[in-house]
């Protein structure tokens, strides 16, 4: 299994994932945007000799890092894939000295949650009526990082 950049090639690929995973799929477009025009977006995909086996966006943004989506191909759960995405997610946000990394759930989607939990990520609110297929509230989460350590000694 191997991380790497996503391309706008892989679209073809990730685009009937995204239609089965999830209830408010992302249309092709915001891909495209995101590839193309957010320079804050970083998008990787893990595959091996299956295809694409899972994807994600993080937002890096000055500080702060913000999960934009992460998917896993039904046939290729349980197989540590999201695990994997999140610790690149995490070290590319360490690495850009990111205060904090945060992240929209769905209160129902337990799995993720505990996935997040066990990562040192924390609930720090609820963002209601977040999701506009159901209506479903979302649980902001949140995990501290080490941002720039301060090397002033004088407390300035």
């Amino acid at each position: 299994m191997m991380i790497r950049e996503m391309r706008e090639e892989d679209l073809a690929e990730i685009m009937p994932i995204e239609k089965r995973i999830f209830s408010s799929p992302w249309p092709l477009k915001a891909y495209r945007d995101e590839l193309r025009s957010n320079p804050f977006a970083q998008l990787y995909v893990t595959e091996d000799e299956r295809g694409i086996t899972g994807y994600c966006d993080l937002w890096i943004l000055y500080e702060q890092a913000q999960v934009a989506t992460i998917g896993v191909r039904e046939d290729c759960r349980r197989e540590g894939i999201a695990q994997l995405m999140l610790d690149e997610m995490i070290k590319r946000a360490e690495e850009a000295h990111c205060e904090v990394i945060s992240l929209e759930v769905r209160v129902s989607n337990e799995k993720a949650i505990r996935l997040y939990e066990k990562n040192g990520f924390i609930q720090a609110n609820i963002r209601r009526h977040y999701y506009t297929d159901n209506g479903e509230d979302a649980y902001l989460m949140v995990k501290p990082l080490g941002g720039y350590e301060d090397d002033d000694d004088t407390g300035d």
